[in-house]
């Protein structure tokens, strides 16, 4: 990918934010414990911050009911983790995690009918791209920024819109957002997500394995992935959710000023108000029934 214009990089610096699926609803039904996850994570992080002495990394806990920063290697208190001593490292981010984890499960918020609940990928994103605008506004040099999804829980409809304006802001910005999905099913929003900003997207088929893919797919900086041969993205699902019942769709109708998409006709568009035709079913039957001769 190429470097955004009027930016000077290090080559082979990466800055490295990583959002952290925390949805107890998922790693309650999930054959990999959230404790060995975890595990494998902070051993990547740390092959990460080994790999140049300049990589920053920085974790966001994405979780049910909430989102926020756990981690980040480039503040005063987390030195420590650049210099080897791997024991610091792992006890000041698993303490945040495990407040986190603990403040999110107390947030009050209406539970999902059936299946399991979606994290609040939307808000972790939009966290990351704040950072990351944040680092280009710091000054001329800076390292090569990326955003790697460790997700497991489903796609939440409700945040299509949201998840979507993330993705082209990262686009805009270029930055590659990779995602590693661990859960039963792929993720329409993290296919489209890493193949619009040019990223890698990867559903592992042993997650006892987890940390061999993170570091041989994802340890890499974006100035060497242009001599390596990393996972293509193959049969991405570019369907889209409607906005008034929050259901992904096949066909639906669309909003000529806004855009907005809807899974049946209405009379006027919930986002921007404007007047919508009649349909062409309605029109068809309307014009059968003035043909049709009085009896």
């Amino acid at each position: 990918m190429a470097s955004a214009p009027s930016k000077l990089y290090a080559d082979d610096v990466s800055l490295l934010v990583v959002l952290l699926d925390t949805n107890p609803f998922f790693w309650s039904s999930s054959p990999l414990p959230f404790s060995k996850f975890i595990s494998h994570v902070l051993a990547f992080l740390n092959t990460t911050l080994r790999l140049h002495q300049l990589n920053q990394v920085v974790v966001i806990a994405t979780g049910y009911n909430c989102c926020d920063y756990i981690y980040d290697s480039s503040s005063a208190t987390n030195q420590s983790s650049g210099t080897g001593m791997m024991p610091a490292f792992c006890s000041n981010l698993l303490e945040k995690l495990d407040k986190f984890v603990t403040r999110d499960e107390q947030l009050e918020k209406g539970g999902q009918e059936g299946g399991i609940a979606s994290s609040l990928l939307s808000g972790s994103l939009s966290m990351a791209l704040c950072y990351i605008q944040r680092i280009f506004r710091s000054g001329p040099l800076h390292p090569h920024p990326r955003i790697l999804c460790l997700h497991g829980s489903p796609d939440g409809p409700e945040q299509y819109v949201a998840i979507m304006n993330a993705i082209f802001s990262a686009q805009r910005s270029m930055v590659p957002i990779d995602s590693c999905y661990i859960g039963a099913q792929n993720s329409a929003f993290l296919q489209q997500a890493s193949y619009i900003t040019g990223g890698v997207y990867l559903k592992p088929q042993i997650l006892d394995g987890l940390f061999q893919y993170l570091s041989t797919v994802y340890a890499t900086d974006l100035h060497s992935r242009g001599s390596l041969q990393l996972p293509k993205s193959v049969g991405v699902d570019f369907r889209a959710s409607c906005f008034c019942h929050k259901r992904t769709i096949d066909m639906g109708y669309i909003c000529s000023v806004c855009l907005s998409i809807f899974c049946m006709h209405h009379k006027k568009c919930s986002t921007c108000g404007s007047v919508f035709g009649q349909a062409q079913s309605d029109v068809a039957s309307t014009s059968n029934k003035r043909k049709t001769p009085d009896t």
